[in-house]
């Protein structure tokens, strides 16, 4: 009788204290696969990734509180259904089309060999500090912006802040970039600078076949979209659709069905920010990004920024990303995020 108690109250204890263990946030780091996990209540909400494949530490997958991905798979996996357009559009993440001349936006494993010189990778350094708490965790990470000659342009230093409140899964991005011993010119262009790539289903729907050229003459062809396309551009200005890209404004977000649920991603800018408030570069097949260093072709010439850092100098860019399931969040509850963002210096 004595053993049998013994064993059982041995099984509840540690039963007990694995379900201790699996409530709130975890982070739990994986070096062998490049990645750090992010967990709430044992479920993966996103992963910070630094793949060589990537050319650039990226959060993916993002997922809703209840488990539904809003980020696109591709090119990390490969989903029925899903557009392969873009492999540089992965997950979220941080990056800029042209510094010193170099392209960092659109690296990927696609570029051909006797292309990649013209083109610059944000290599991760090092996990600098993990913290948890029941519903908040915090990740810090550096990273260098170098030349393919392995010069190293921008130190980066970025604090991801993770919190879940009911169904709402909100990142906090805060990134300083310092020059190291070059001065930095970030040419005024269109592809930046804080980005998101999104599932299939929360891109906006069309009835026609589209062309998207890049600057380098790639050519991406957008079929029509079927019934289970759901997305919908708001921006804070009052715009929606398509006329929210090339708009200015202090927050935009993206609705629509996946998996049954509604689900609402908003972005804010902070009034800290350089060029604030940010021009949208968001386009319905989903590319959906705050570009605060690109004016010219967002105001049809009528603005030019064309931002430089000099030597030892830094500038911080804070974001907030709101992943949201249930009703779809209202224009008053996007004002509320932006507000309470703005008190995060």
């Amino acid at each position: 009788m004595n053993k049998i108690f013994f064993l059982t109250a041995a099984l509840f204890l540690s039963s007990h204290i694995n379900a201790q263990k699996i409530t709130g946030f975890i982070i739990e780091e994986k070096k062998d696969k490049n990645e750090v996990e992010i967990l709430f209540n044992n479920k993966l909400l996103t992963a910070y990734c630094y793949y060589d494949s990537s050319r650039k530490p990226v959060l993916f997958p993002v997922n809703t509180v209840d488990g539904i991905t809003v980020t696109r798979s591709y090119p990390f996996k490969n989903v029925p259904g899903e557009r392969t357009d873009h492999p540089h559009h992965t997950g979220i993440w941080f990056n800029y089309e042209s510094v010193n001349g170099l392209d960092f936006w659109n690296n990927s494993t696609a570029i051909e060999v006797a292309k990649r010189d013209h083109y610059g990778t944000i290599v991760h350094q090092k996990i600098i500090n993990k913290k948890i708490n029941d519903k908040t965790a915090s990740l810090t990470a550096a990273a260098n912006w170098i030349r393919p000659d392995s010069k190293v342009l921008l130190n980066e230093l970025t604090t991801f802040n993770f919190s879940v409140s009911k169904n709402d899964f909100v990142i906090d991005r805060i990134t300083t970039l310092t020059a190291t011993d070059t001065t930095v010119i970030f040419k005024d262009v269109k592809d930046g600078m804080l980005a998101i790539r999104v599932a299939r289903e929360l891109e906006l729907p069309s009835k026609e076949k589209s062309s998207y050229v890049d600057d380098k003459g790639n050519i991406t062809n957008v079929p029509p979209s079927g019934a289970d396309v759901t997305g919908m551009y708001y921006g804070s200005t009052g715009l929606k659709g398509d006329s929210v890209w090339s708009s200015k404004g202090n927050w935009v977000m993206l609705t629509g069905k996946k998996d049954g649920k509604e689900i609402t991603i908003g972005i804010t800018d902070h009034q800290l920010n350089v060029g604030y408030p940010t021009y949208w570069h968001a386009r319905g097949y989903g590319l959906f990004a705050a570009n605060p260093l690109g004016r010219k072709v967002f105001s049809n010439g009528k603005e030019e920024l064309n931002f430089s850092l000099q030597p030892g100098k830094s500038v911080t860019f804070r974001y907030r990303i709101i992943i949201h399931s249930g009703n779809f969040l209202t224009t008053e509850e996007m004002n509320k995020w932006f507000t309470d963002f703005g008190k995060v210096k």
